[in-house]
């Protein structure tokens, strides 16, 4: 058995901001990894020309689909907060 490629479905500017992201792929059941460039101790919400920026990877299988989760939006009225 082959292992599929895995393609980069999102670009995320920090560690937080792609550990939300990939915490919402995995809800969904999408495989998913994360690779970052570090700059250092503040490399969780600074980008400085793609320093500090988090690619997150899916199965190319998976790509379409974690394309469209994570291109939803919500509004308010669309969260039960009760």
């Amino acid at each position: 058995m082959t292992e599929e490629n895995w393609v980069v479905a999102y670009r995320a500017a920090g560690m937080v901001n792609a550990q939300i992201i990939l915490g919402r792929l995995e809800t969904e059941g999408i495989p998913a990894r994360l690779q970052y460039e570090a700059i250092g101790v503040i490399s969780y919400s600074l980008d400085v020309d793609g320093l500090g920026e988090v690619k997150i990877f899916v199965p190319e299988s998976f790509a379409r689909q974690a394309k469209e989760i994570l291109a939803q939006r919500f509004d308010e009225k669309d969260l039960s907060w009760e």
